[in-house]
């Protein structure tokens, strides 16, 4: 038996949890803290809500309250919700408990009598229409890396950098809109210049880090490390307990990170063993785990192990498995931003493990996803409720219907065998993938055994079989019982309460909480007594907002066909057209290099947005947009193979407005393949649309049932290569 830690990242208290944080850093935890305990672990999980710094005063004043109101309101809000969503804490508190505070302050005081810490004078922002200072947070202006024209003064939300004040483009008050002027202040630093070199050493043997999270850490160490500043002029947050500078507060993104300490004490206290934190933080042995997005990873991989090395004897992250970004349909989930799915709204609204299994299934591990209304549906009534939830209900209710018990097995065949085999093959599977924080390929694996399960059944035909040899069908039908046992198991630390509902309809009188990840692979209890089971998973049904509705008349997409094609002058991976559209000629730049030769292209019929907002590439204007299918490697062109004249309409009208490109982007065009059940858009989920068997077919979704496909006249609009049903329109 091993102990693990885990720490999860501390949300804000300046709103409410929005489901790209869930996906990004509050679920994965709880899955792999599940796993860990059933495997016979001791894990101490712990986090709670970050009430200081300057996102909870720019909240607060905005609403007209203080900040300790404004964080107390919100604390209450996330606490409730993440518990909602099932997860299992050790113990999650706040940057206001007093235990936080006091070792929160001791340990900056050991730091500062150990040299770490030091007297410096820096240049700040300071307001003279506000007149006071200004923390980073306050002043908002462009990112000098990526362009981001609302970055902070302490790192861009977009590309994740790290700043300063003084490195943004016209930078403002975010209170007044002024331009701050720079002043001279002493403030206290961190020495992280000075660990440099160890934290070199430290990466070495992390090459088991995702990639994300190891290239940027590597690429900051790279730039060479500078002193940052851990004091601040704020009212709010913690007194900084050196002479001389009692009107000052520990910088929060100093502060916040100690928490997995500070709430590691207070556990232990709790415990009556206020010593019992060492057994975590001062055992080689123990290996430490932080859940967090992309944007909070240099503050995990660098700033806090070198607080660590600076305090000398506590346990230096093992894993820092970062999250990607969550985005709806393509913009980033931020709730300071406005762009927010409150997750005590969704779970108002949806299943909890409707929502735990699509955040699994599009969890954002090595790149960013996207959280879509129609997706988030067809993975739930396609994947969870006609694979997973056919599967056991099949087996369960016709095994009580008939027998009313778990039937006795009799000689088993090698079909039976080998259905078993799978349990253990599976098994395995997803064990090694959350071992190693491999969320979504964990649940991919168990959704493998459901889809073995119902091959099975559907291959002995128990309905059948009880008409000819009632004990075969009976050995058939302990097998399925045993895969459901298994899924039951394996399935708790992704879905936990379904899973515990399954237990219990298996006839079993304890809980799953109860039993270990090796029980997956434990017989079932022949001769217990079934009840007539519930369906495990709800269909779901969703009504769009207005507002998120789109409706065709916004785009003009027409036939086009290429006059010419040359080769960017300068860019590399660009190609300049020159089409007609009917009306009029045009000039477009794509991106098709290494996918169509130039020559590949002349003279083909293609199908262009005609009414997206010009820009310019490279220095040459693009009016318009060609739309293709993308597969993975695979661009394929939507083409015209009827031969209809330039200009023929496809979709929408002339006069459609300009359409900016961040709109275009959360428009859902997507290919379906045409078959007997209807247009196939995900596996196992088809929509109601009679187009040709075997054609792949381009579509625009405007609200849940509204469904369009791209025709000229009576004729389907084209793909130049084979791509997967649900491929997206770019």
């Amino acid at each position: 038996m091993a102990k693990i830690f885990i720490g999860v990242a501390w949300p804000y208290s300046n709103g409410v949890i929005h489901i790209g944080g869930v996906a990004g850093c509050y679920l994965p935890p709880d899955i792999f803290a599940r796993f860990q305990r059933m495997k016979g672990n001791e894990v101490l999980m712990v986090s709670g809500s970050d009430m200081h710094g300057t996102p909870t005063t720019i909240k607060a004043d905005e609403e007209g309250v203080t900040p300790v109101d404004l964080a107390n309101k919100y604390h209450e809000l996330n606490w409730k919700s993440l518990q909602k969503l099932g997860s299992s804490y050790s113990l999650f508190l706040s940057t206001e408990d007093p235990t936080h505070k006091e070792v929160a302050r001791d340990m900056f005081k050991k730091l500062y009598e150990k040299g770490h810490i030091y007297e410096k004078k820096m240049v700040l922002p300071f307001c003279e229409e506000c007149g006071k200072y200004l923390p980073d947070r306050y002043v908002e202006g462009t990112c000098p890396h990526c362009g981001y024209d609302a970055a902070r003064g302490d790192n861009c939300d977009e590309c994740g950098k790290l700043l300063d004040p003084e490195d943004l483009i016209d930078p403002r008050c975010l209170n007044c809109g002024e331009t701050p002027v720079m002043k001279e202040r002493t403030h206290l630093f961190f020495r992280l210049s000075a660990f440099e070199r160890p934290l070199w050493e430290y990466l070495k043997d992390k090459e088991f880090w995702r990639t994300p999270v190891i290239k940027a850490t590597e690429a900051w160490l790279e730039g060479g490390l500078r002193d940052r500043p851990v004091s601040r002029d704020i009212d709010w947050g913690i007194d900084i307990p050196i002479e001389g500078h009692e009107d000052k507060k520990i910088y929060v993104w100093f502060e916040a990170f100690m928490g997995y300490f500070t709430m590691s004490v207070e556990w232990a206290k709790r415990q009556g063993e206020p010593d019992k934190w060492k057994e975590y933080w001062q055992d080689p042995d123990v290996r430490h785990y932080y859940f967090l997005g992309k944007d909070n990873v240099l503050f995990h991989t660098i700033f806090w192990p070198a607080v660590l090395l600076a305090h000398g004897d506590l346990n230096l992250p093992y894993n820092v498995p970062a999250n990607q970004f969550m985005r709806i349909e393509g913009e980033k989930f931020s709730k300071s931003r406005g762009i927010s799915l409150s997750l005590d709204d969704l779970l108002d609204k949806f299943p909890v493990d409707s929502l735990r299994y699509y955040l699994t299934v599009n969890m954002p591990e090595i790149r960013d996803a996207d959280f879509g209304w129609a997706d988030f549906i067809a993975k739930n009534n396609g994947e969870l409720v006609a694979t997973y939830g056919n599967f056991v209900h099949r087996a369960l209710s016709f095994t009580a219907k008939n027998y009313g018990e778990i039937p006795k097995p009799g000689d088993l065949e090698e079909v039976d065998k080998k259905a078993l085999a799978k349990i253990e093959e599976q098994w395995k599977k997803v064990g090694d993938h959350l071992e190693v924080c491999e969320f979504k390929a964990g649940i991919k694996s168990l959704m493998e055994l459901a889809r073995s399960g119902n091959q099975y059944m559907d291959t002995k035909a128990p309905w059948s079989q009880i008409k000819e040899d009632r004990e075969a069908c009976g050995t058939t039908l302990y097998v399925c019982l045993r895969i459901v046992q298994a899924l039951s198991t394996m399935a708790y630390p992704f879905l936990p309460h379904s899973s515990g509902r399954l237990w219990k309809m298996l006839g079993n009188e304890d809980t799953i909480e109860e039993h270990g990840w090796e029980d997956a692979l434990e017989d079932v209890a022949v001769g217990t007594k079934l009840t007539r089971p519930v369906p495990l998973f709800e269909k779901l049904e969703l009504e769009l907002e207005e507002e998120e509705e789109e409706e065709t008349n916004m785009m003009d997409i027409r036939v086009a066909k290429v006059l010419s094609v040359e080769d960017h002058p300068n860019a590399d991976k660009l190609q300049v057209m020159r089409i007609d559209i009917g009306t009029e000629e045009r000039t477009i730049v794509s991106g098709l290099k290494g996918h169509y030769e130039n020559e590949e292209l002349d003279g083909m019929n293609i199908i262009v947005l005609c009414n997206l907002q010009p820009a310019k590439l490279r220095g040459i204007e693009s009016r318009g947009m060609l739309l293709a299918a993308e597969d993975g490697d695979v661009v394929s062109l939507l083409v015209d193979g009827s031969g209809a004249e330039p200009g023929t309409r496809v979709m929408g009208t002339e006069d459609a407005p300009i359409l900016q490109f961040e709109e275009f982007k959360k428009l859902r065009l997507r290919i379906g393949l045409g078959t007997k059940k209807g247009v196939q858009v995900a596996p196992n989920h088809f929509i109601d649309l009679e187009t040709p068997e075997g054609k792949l077919v381009a579509m625009f979704f405007s609200g849940d049932d509204k469904v369009f496909p791209f025709k000229v006249g009576d004729a389907y609009v084209s793909l130049d290569k084979e791509v997967a049903p649900g491929s997206k329109i770019t």
